[in-house]
């Protein structure tokens, strides 16, 4: 921190240090602000704001790069696997194999939940929306597993790190079953990650399941693409949880809860129910016209995005992992996914879409790939919580452990009544 900017407010100057990262913008540290000068900064929605410091996730939204500890997301997708990339996130680095097979040891055989968990799902309505479900049965681990919710011993911090990459998986595939009053199934230890999700959320008692190695693959790859995007609204909402102290589970699951939100996790059902409302091929180009009245409030969903200014490193990994599905399944002739297919060759090839950069986002192939593979729309926000909790981990573990840390508190532009005198009842007007 060696350049220095500075204000000039009300005639007085003021002189704040200048931070620079290792890549992307630099900023200004504005930390003393008000105490050398009075003022705060306005900042709506913090997109100008640097709420911390972090290692783990670098984007670049105008040349659509997405970096996992540097190294990009299309590596990732493409030659890792979900596992590796938590080891990754969790630790910094990619693991030797020995590393590799010591986490995956401890991740599946961390994979069931206290048994009593079963008797707290029947507490919820059988119409309950899984995510509702999610929101209580994350924040209940806390009541299981006293033994990992001290913060301040590394070794509880990892347990817990370890436990919930290994458990949310399984509470997902239970809110799945009892959403659709299935029997809940239990984890195997001898299937990968992705493959013991499916068959826990897709086996019956009744037959064997048998698991499809391009589904299988499909299924990790979505998880790999939703691992951590940043200083997201729900990755924010942990750390700011976690700067009170919280526990690690209570910290998940209030980042379930922002993640529930429709702006933010629930993108991808919002992009599919608009094919839904499209409804053919033939109403496409009724809708693409409204689409371009700027008077009309109809907007497509799944195409473009706040921080992609050009097109998303992920939607490019979803679009091949999209296609590998419908072609495994025979899917193609599908009605809705035809109009999905031909919405994403307009936006491809349309003049507007293209210097609109409204180029199809990953919620867009992510939100078609998982009505292919048979989950309910209803569940794909939690499919998105369950791949994202390790970058909440990984983003509440690197909090915890900065030394800087402090509770979080942000300010405020305060526009309500001046002081004035409480009046009895009698004397109001």
């Amino acid at each position: 921190m060696s350049d220095a900017a500075k204000l000039l407010l009300d005639g007085k100057e003021a002189g704040f240090g200048v931070r620079h990262g290792t890549i992307g913008p630099d900023v200004v540290d504005i930390a003393s602000l008000y105490k050398d000068t009075g003022v705060f900064t306005y900042d709506p929605g913090f997109t100008s704001t640097a709420a911390c410091e972090s290692k783990i996730t670098f984007i670049d939204g105008d040349e659509g790069v997405l970096l996992h500890r540097g190294y990009p997301i299309e590596q990732l997708a493409d030659k890792g696997d979900f596992l590796e990339v938590c080891y990754l996130l969790l630790y910094g680095e990619l693991p030797t194999q020995q590393e590799r097979e010591d986490f995956i040891y401890r991740v599946t055989r961390h994979t069931m939940v206290h048994e009593q968990m079963t008797k707290f799902f029947t507490g919820f309505r059988r119409d309950a929306h899984p995510m509702a479900v999610m929101v209580g049965s994350v924040g209940a681990l806390s009541a299981f597993y006293h033994d990992s919710t001290d913060i301040t011993d590394p070794h509880q911090r990892m347990v817990a790190s370890i436990r919930m990459v290994a458990k949310i998986p399984t509470l997902a595939a239970m809110a799945y079953k009892y959403h659709i009053g299935q029997p809940f199934v239990y984890p195997r230890n001898d299937l990968s990650y992705a493959e013991n999700f499916l068959h826990m959320c897709f086996a019956v008692p009744c037959e064997p399941y048998k698991i499809n190695p391009v589904l299988a693959k499909a299924m990790d790859r979505i998880f790999i693409l939703h691992a951590d995007h940043e200083q997201n609204a729900s990755t924010s909402t942990v750390r700011l949880a976690g700067s009170s102290g919280a526990n690690p589970f209570a910290c998940i699951a209030a980042g379930v809860a922002c993640l529930w939100g429709p702006a933010h996790g629930g993108a991808n059902e919002a992009a599919l129910n608009m094919l839904s409302e499209i409804g053919s091929k033939d109403r496409i180009p009724e809708f693409i016209a409204r689409a371009k009245d700027k008077n009309d409030p109809f907007r497509l969903m799944g195409f473009g995005h706040r921080v992609y200014k050009n097109y998303d490193p992920r939607a490019k990994i979803m679009q091949q992992t999209c296609h590998e599905v419908l072609d495994e399944l025979g899917l193609k002739d599908d009605p809705l996914l035809e109009v999905a297919m031909e919405l994403e060759h307009i936006a491809l090839h349309d003049e507007y879409f293209i210097e609109k950069k409204l180029y199809p986002n990953v919620d867009f192939y992510s939100g078609i790939t998982l009505k292919a593979l048979g989950f309910p729309t209803t569940m794909f926000t939690v499919l998105f919580a369950l791949a994202r909790t390790v970058g909440w981990i990984a983003q509440w573990k690197e909090m915890i452990e900065d030394p800087q840390q402090r509770i979080g508190r942000p300010r405020q532009l305060y526009t309500g009544a001046t002081r004035r005198d409480y009046v009895g009842v009698d004397q109001r007007s």
